[in-house]
């Protein structure tokens, strides 16, 4: 008989919701724990909304509502503090609280000194859970720790699991409904077929968690692949492996299997390195024929020495070989960079978009500097004095939390917004044929940017403002030329403006040269007078930040699911149509999106 017999298991959503749909919780952590305990204990929860912040409401309801001995809360960094939330609540209802995950593994005594949490499950959790579950809180139960009479109780590290295959399959059928979608049914799902990175890069956590890499057998991955395929409903398939082609010819087998067993109703997504894509080449057809759609590269920096100190192993060479290769078999290529390295300028800074270009890349998300803790780049950081808020929320990527050795905290937001702007392709805005049109594309350009902007939640409005205003100033300082082929002449040159609310512009002008049209972005000086758009940046701020993250996530999910299932189309958009919320978010940012732009 277990000693924790109901079990309510909870992830922590991160605090900030980032408008990237396939970045949204998948609660797989919690779905291996609850698959560990299935056969020792009576009952199992999960709240609803564990994505958004409803979650505390349904935690509550769910808490008041049934009875529970033990909530376990799985957390990464930027979800902590609604950790801590949430196991207030349970307190509330003294319930006993476990944390875990990739935080409370990094700082359990952090965890534990909040006053709500009774126990930290430190690394990987599976075999130290079940023990807890069956025995207790017992110092013979190893990577457990916890606080007695002021003193925090350590009953050793326990030893990773070798055999990943003995791991039980995550029990997804404990998830509740997300967006209409029951547990398996996720049009937007997450597979992990290995643990642990041979390769230990100076910003990532992984090694703190999981440590060498072990991967699991290509039928014990494929066993669960089938789990979730659904021949009449594409799925985006995250395989969130820290390097998928670690080993090639166990990849190799999984595609096999995938494509032997007609398993291939999927746009898959992974992340690689650089050097493993080349190792590959052979077996490149297969992985698409299966259905990879889309490979990350984490290329980083374009700075060869700032590529040793974070221990990447990458050359410039092999990243532009293996986008090549990716793109000669149809794969798409995202590639990753990192800005806000402690030695690199803003003059370093303004070579990646450029670098991004020179590659190839097509895609690119350009991060700023995180120090996660558990990262040697976190107590280099913080010895450095370099680390501006130690606010967890802040914690995700799009948030600059510190400064380097030129640049202060605002400015590294700023040129992480420039290389955005600077490395987007404005061909759509080159292709139309009148001033009105093109001034709409650039507002609907803008706002995405403005969206990213909104997830750094300690800067106001204002401040976005200077931020994106910044980013359009410097972009312009570089005299950009973007051409755009076209046989189709404009009747007259487009011209429109990017106003800030001092009264500074930006000016924007699309001409007309034998068989192609060009952008030139450029500082307007003094008084303008000649007629145009005017785009008020202070309005697009204003209208973006009307619409709630989480009503965005909403129907960036659904036209995820649109976009690759035609037959899913109808139903989607009566369910985006009934959905309130959107439509008041959707009437109001209509409303000052038209007041943005005014024809002077």
């Amino acid at each position: 008989m277990a000693y924790y017999k109901n079990i309510c298991f909870v992830e922590a959503p991160q605090a900030i919701v980032t408008p990237f749909p396939r970045f949204i919780s998948d609660c797989i952590g919690v779905c291996y724990l609850a698959a560990a305990v299935e056969d020792t204990v009576e009952s199992m929860a999960m709240p609803e909304n564990y994505y958004n912040e409803k979650i505390f409401d349904s935690f509550e309801q769910l808490l008041t509502s049934r009875q529970f001995d033990l909530v376990a809360i799985s957390s990464m960094t930027g979800g902590f503090n609604n950790a801590v939330k949430l196991a207030r609540i349970a307190k509330k209802y003294g319930v006993t609280v476990v944390m875990g995950g990739f935080h409370p593994t990094a700082m359990p005594e952090e965890a534990l000194d909040h006053g709500c949490a009774d126990l930290v499950v430190i690394g990987e959790g599976e075999v130290t859970f079940r023990e807890l579950v069956e025995k207790g809180p017992l110092r013979e139960v190893k990577g457990l720790c916890w606080k007695e009479n002021g003193a925090y109780i350590y009953t050793g590290m326990r030893e990773l699991i070798e055999d990943v295959d003995s791991i039980r399959l995550p029990l997804r059928s404990i998830r509740p409904e997300r967006f209409g979608e029951k547990s398996e049914e996720y049009t937007i799902d997450t597979i992990y077929t290995s643990r642990g990175c041979p390769w230990k890069c100076s910003f990532c956590a992984n090694d703190k968690m999981h440590k060498n890499w072990r991967g699991r057998s290509a039928e014990n991955v494929v066993e669960e692949i089938a789990l979730i395929h659904d021949p009449k409903k594409k799925k985006l398939l995250k395989i969130w492996d820290a390097n998928f082609l670690t080993n090639i010819k166990r990849a190799e087998a999984i595609c096999d299997l995938l494509i032997e067993r007609g398993l291939t109703n999927f746009r898959i997504v992974t992340e690689t390195r650089a050097r493993d894509v080349i190792r590959a080449e052979r077996i490149l057809d297969k992985l698409h024929r299966a259905g990879f759609r889309k490979v990350g590269l984490g290329i980083e920096s374009p700075n060869t020495e700032t590529l040793e100190r974070m221990n990447k192993q990458n050359t410039t060479g092999d990243v532009s070989r293996a986008i090549e290769l990716l793109k000669s078999k149809s794969i798409g290529v995202e590639g990753y960079f990192i800005v806000g390295h402690h030695s690199e300028s803003e003059a370093d800074t303004m070579r990646y978009p450029g670098f991004a270009r020179s590659l190839g890349l097509r895609n690119a998300l350009f991060f700023a500097m995180t120090p996660y803790p558990g990262t040697k780049i976190f107590e280099e950081y913080r010895s450095e004095e370099s680390i501006i808020s130690y606010n967890w929320d802040l914690y995700n990527n799009f948030c600059p939390v510190v400064k380097t050795e030129s640049m202060s905290n605002e400015r590294l937001m700023t040129m992480m917004l420039y290389c955005f702007v600077s490395f987007f392709n404005y061909q759509t805005m080159l292709k139309q044929k009148s001033e009105r049109s093109a001034v709409q594309i650039f507002l609907r350009d803008l706002s995405q940017f403005v969206f990213l902007a909104l997830v750094n939640r300690r800067l106001g409005k204002q401040e976005i403002e200077s931020a994106i205003y910044g980013a359009y100033e410097r972009f312009a300082s570089t005299e950009p030329r973007i051409e755009y082929p076209s046989r189709t002449e404009l009747k007259q040159p487009v011209r429109f403006f990017l106003e800030e609310s001092a009264g500074k512009r930006i000016e924007f002008r699309i001409t007309q040269e034998p068989g192609r049209r060009v952008l030139t972005i450029r500082q307007a000086s003094g008084r303008v007078s000649e007629s145009g758009f005017v785009v008020s940046i202070e309005a697009v701020v204003e209208a973006t930040a009307s619409v709630s993250p989480e009503a965005f996530m909403r129907f960036l999910y659904r036209k995820e699911l649109m976009r690759y299932n035609a037959s899913a189309k109808p139903a989607q958009i009566l369910a985006l149509a009934a959905d309130r919320e959107l439509r008041q978010a959707i009437v109001a940012f209509y409303r000052l999106y038209r007041a943005s732009a005014r024809k002077r």
